[in-house]
């Protein structure tokens, strides 16, 4: 998926994968890792769950649309202060940065206070040469980390992604270097992802918690 698709969807407001309320496998996370740790959010959107993560800790996340940025800020009601930074547009409110721009740009200096990673949507918004390049990327970004992903899976053949079908198999071998533990599942036949109708003949969202160092 080459930027021009995403930066159509957010144009066109074709935002099938928006939630309008905070992901309940977020806020039945372990309390252990859902705490004052800041946060990295790749691929963040404008999701409510920016807000959720900012009444814990401190929130940093990366999008490559601007106008998914702006509405973020504009819809929550938050002032924001935006600058210039490193090829990226930095902008902020409270305890939430969002970079606007390229996520394969960014470097460890624009997240080397996170510890935490929330992935709800990144990696299954990717075909998969593009995700053995996210997580290569993102180890190095955070050489240590306490990762919480989300993962979506349905029969192969059934449906051309995204968001794209990501079995157990390759969370664990694109995660190899690290620690894996299957936390919950959420059987969503029948029901669809965040707005998007989905025909295939299973649906399955699963929580991953992933740790490494």
């Amino acid at each position: 998926m080459d930027p021009a698709f995403w930066l159509r969807c957010w144009q066109q407001d074709q935002l099938g994968w928006q939630l309008d309320a905070v992901h309940p496998l977020l806020s039945q996370a372990p309390a252990d890792w859902l705490d004052h740790r800041p946060v990295f959010v790749p691929l963040c959107g404008k999701s409510p769950d920016l807000l959720f993560l900012a009444q814990h800790a401190a929130v940093t996340g990366v999008e490559l649309s601007e106008l998914a940025c702006t509405d973020f800020f504009r819809e929550n009601g938050l002032v924001m202060d935006s600058s210039q930074d490193a090829g990226f547009v930095r902008s902020q409110a409270a305890n939430i940065c969002l970079y606007q721009g390229d996520y394969f740009a960014l470097a460890q200096a624009h997240v080397a206070s996170c510890q935490r990673i929330y992935d709800r949507a990144a990696l299954i918004a990717l075909p998969a040469p593009m995700r053995q390049s996210y997580v290569r990327h993102l180890r190095k970004l955070m050489p240590e980390a306490d990762m919480l992903l989300l993962s979506l899976e349905y029969p192969a053949g059934e449906k051309q992604g995204p968001p794209f079908s990501v079995t157990a198999a390759e969370i664990k071998e694109l995660f190899d270097f690290a620690t894996i533990s299957q936390l919950q599942q959420r059987d969503l036949t029948g029901q669809g992802f965040a707005r998007r109708r989905f025909d295939t003949s299973t649906l399955i969202e699963t929580s991953w918690r992933i740790q490494w160092n």
